[in-house]
């Protein structure tokens, strides 16, 4: 296995990093991406068909995203340019841009790989625009962050998105063992403590070679590490679970269904289960405030201020005071009377919506700010609810092709009960008047 390798990665005095020179000299070395470099992968498509496009590279670190950017200007004989957003300007980018066009005259094509381009305003993401359209460069952005939310619309037009998975306990711990080969020694770790280091990495393929490295440093002759001596000498606490795993998963489905069954001993264990894992407590605050509007609604509308309360406090106080801002919100809600009315109608009324089209809302509750728009009847008969008995009209406010519909359904629990009694109220006046 060692003439894989950059190296032949004799030492680890080499002075490069264990992930630098284990980085994969051709796509098919690439380990935990088989759906984007195996036999019938993405890319591996991609080459065959002689045809390379601009990409967005979307995935956690340590998955490979600047190795496979590397090897596809190798496969496809692209002059490779890698930029990082981080300390890049405007200056910068006009630089990479005028060398392209440069080669591009001459007949050759440049794979610009930008590193944290969610980074990049605005303005600088449409910089490439023009580049990606005349064919310059082929843009291969990489990111941590959702593309959907953190890019422009035009430049996710341009470019394909495609998604690197966490690796798998089993990819890395083929690292590992191509690690093992590249030194000529194994590990100085016991098996328990092997099956540590893989928590540890937490997906991240880079993190795992970095932790071999910080072993195999500090092991004396012969000397081989159990798991808390491990845990002892690379100072870091192999999580509970892995944050984007099925654990990630299994346990904040708990959190939110202890919540909803109103049990807020369970919500609280679990909640603490996910801060010893190192959760991020930002994201148990964004699923709180998902639960107050899902499960409690209009049954308590001071939970949704609650949640967003708690999550404001934990990003104003930090760690390790904000974690009860959060358990208090945890508390609150489980506590609080449940229901999913809201919920309901809102998928309800969008189901109704997106079968109907573009129906026109009824003329009387439609703006006439033209002659031509009053002679059409628009506005015409409308009732100004505050001027009426009981400041309601009782009019029908939906387009006349579908006729009214009832999408919310509050429950007898809570402050529903009181909306309860209104609606009630109003449903009756309505009959009323349009009688």
């Amino acid at each position: 296995m060692g003439d894989l390798f950059s190296s032949d990665a004799k030492s680890l005095q080499t002075g490069r990093p264990l992930a630098d020179r284990l980085r994969p000299q051709a796509l098919g070395m690439v380990v935990g991406q088989d759906h984007l470099t195996g036999e019938d992968g993405v890319l591996t498509r991609m080459i065959r068909s002689g045809s390379l496009g601009s990409m967005i590279f979307w995935g956690p670190p340590g998955t490979g995203k600047t190795t496979v950017a590397r090897l596809l200007a190798g496969e496809t004989d692209l002059a490779f340019e890698q930029i990082s957003a981080i300390f890049s300007g405007v200056a910068d980018l006009k630089k990479v841009f005028e060398t392209a066009r440069m080669r591009r005259a001459s007949g050759r094509q440049t794979l610009l790989f930008v590193d944290e381009i969610h980074r990049f305003n605005r303005a600088q993401q449409d910089s490439f625009l023009p580049v990606m359209e005349d064919g310059t460069v082929v843009l291969v952005g990489a990111t941590t962050e959702n593309p959907s939310f953190e890019l422009n619309a035009a430049l996710l037009s341009r470019a394909r998105v495609l998604t690197f998975h966490a690796h798998s306990p089993e990819s890395i711990a083929a690292l590992l063992q191509r690690a093992e080969e590249a030194e000529g020694r194994p590990l100085p770790i016991d098996d328990e403590a092997r099956a540590v280091l893989l928590r540890m990495a937490d997906g991240d393929g880079r993190a795992a070679l970095t932790l071999a490295e910080e072993a195999w440093r500090a092991a004396g002759e012969g000397e081989v590490f159990n798991a808390e001596t491990l845990q002892n000498v690379v100072q870091r606490r192999a999580p509970i679970y892995d944050k984007s795993q099925d654990g990630h998963y299994n346990l904040i489905s708990a959190l939110h269904k202890a919540v909803r069954g109103s049990d807020p001993d369970a919500a609280l264990y679990y909640l603490c289960r996910m801060f010893d894992a190192g959760e991020d407590p930002l994201y148990i605050g964004r699923r709180l405030v998902r639960m107050a509007v899902e499960d409690i609604g209009l049954a308590d509308p001071q939970a949704l201020g609650i949640a967003n309360a708690a999550k404001d406090a934990y990003d104003y106080l930090g760690s390790p005071e904000g974690e009860l801002a959060l358990a208090q919100a945890c508390v609150y809600l489980a506590t609080a009377p449940k229901s999913n009315a809201v919920y309901t109608a809102y998928k309800a009324a969008m189901r109704v919506a997106k079968e109907n089209g573009s129906l026109m809302p009824p003329k009387h509750i439609l703006n006439a700010p033209t002659k031509l728009m009053k002679s059409e009847g628009y506005g015409a008969t409308y009732q100004y609810d505050h001027d009426m008995p009981d400041a309601f009209s009782g009019q029908d406010y939906f387009p006349e092709a579908i006729g009214r519909q009832n999408f919310y359904d509050p429950p007898d629990r809570g402050f529903e009960r009181e909306i309860r009694k209104r609606l009630d109220y109003w449903s009756r006046l309505r009959r009323e008047r349009q009688s």
